[in-house]
């Protein structure tokens, strides 16, 4: 890769950290989102339009893991192997239960951890992360063009410690519309999605500065998809490449939205630099999780389908790989 290589380059290098740059479907549904990977090799999705949280099975077979999900988008396993959900409000508003919680797959137990910040309700937690100490941070934008029900003026980042506090992190106008989020495997830098649609709006992948109290400072754009579709949800892996899931093949109609990004997983270095692109063929691409029994294979959702691809680096999860 030349070393003159812009941080928005286009079109990318190589694929040198793709095993296999085709992707194939894993299964079909409606409108996917949210995969999350556990260690016994499932991974389990969002279907938010049909508001349902589906569970793929190693060998394929497909079953429902909770029918009414509250409008589950983003999805993860924390390092005790519990399911932690957004249940948000896109794509049906009344059905949308706006709030943090966690379940026992054993048990079947839902616990909400956190649905208010100083007493008002989210709006409509998007998408989370988890840092070694069990912290979890989340993004909580609103997409949906309803927005009556809000009781918040702005779209924000928070943190959720163990005890149950809620801390605001990140507020406009340092971003505008927060979607995906990641942690480091060291904990020392916070990857932030900001993906404002409208014309003109931020379409950034930003790094911010991860304290040890779980503070964050030093924000800093590491790539930029202007003018075309901003980034969605995004995957990790143990280098600390981060696997972005983005871009459109069909114009949509939106004013100041292009074709420069085709739809497909943007490999970037930590310091921002384009590794490499999985192109997808489908619409919308909107997530992205590793999973497997080495953590090589990386889960795609987009549009009605559930994609895999194999790649090179191992993925980086919470949860301890079996072996």
């Amino acid at each position: 890769m030349s070393d003159d290589l812009k941080p928005n380059a286009w079109p990318p290098p190589p694929p040198s950290l793709v095993e296999r740059p085709v992707v194939d479907a894993a299964t079909i549904v409606a409108f996917t989102e949210g995969p999350a990977a556990d260690a016994d090799e499932s991974v389990y999705f969002s279907d938010i339009f049909n508001n349902r949280i589906l569970r793929l099975a190693p060998g394929g077979k497909l079953s429902v893991l909770r029918a009414d999900s509250g409008r589950t988008n983003g999805n993860l396993f924390d390092a005790q192997g519990r399911l932690v959900s957004c249940e948000g409000a896109e794509f049906g508003v009344p059905e949308g239960r706006r709030r943090i919680v966690r379940t026992d797959l054993k048990t079947g137990q839902v616990e909400v951890l956190a649905d208010r910040y100083e007493g008002k309700r989210f709006n409509s937690p998007n998408d989370l992360a988890i840092d070694g100490r069990g912290r979890l941070y989340f993004t909580d934008p609103r997409y949906d063009a309803d927005r009556s029900d809000l009781e918040m003026e702005v779209e924000a980042v928070y943190r959720l410690d163990p005890d149950g506090t809620v801390a605001r992190l990140l507020t406009p106008p340092e971003i505008e519309k927060p979607n995906g989020i990641l942690v480091s495997p060291d904990d020392r830098r916070l990857y932030l999605v900001d993906s404002n649609p409208a014309s003109g709006g931020a379409r950034r992948i930003r790094a911010f500065d991860l304290g040890g109290d779980g503070r964050v400072s030093g924000g800093r754009v590491l790539f930029d998809f202007a003018p075309g579709r901003g980034g969605d949800g995004m995957a990790i892996d143990r280098q600390g490449n981060l696997y972005v899931c983005a871009g459109i093949n069909r114009l949509r109609g939106r004013p100041g939205e292009t074709l420069k990004y085709p739809t497909g997983v943007y490999i970037l270095s930590p310091e921002g630099r384009l590794l490499g692109f999985i192109p997808v063929p489908e619409d919308l691409i909107t997530n992205c999780t590793f999973g497997g029994p080495d953590l090589r294979t990386l889960y795609i959702t987009a549009g009605k389908t559930l994609f895999t691809v194999r790649v090179q680096n191992q993925g980086f999860l919470r949860w301890p790989p079996a072996g």
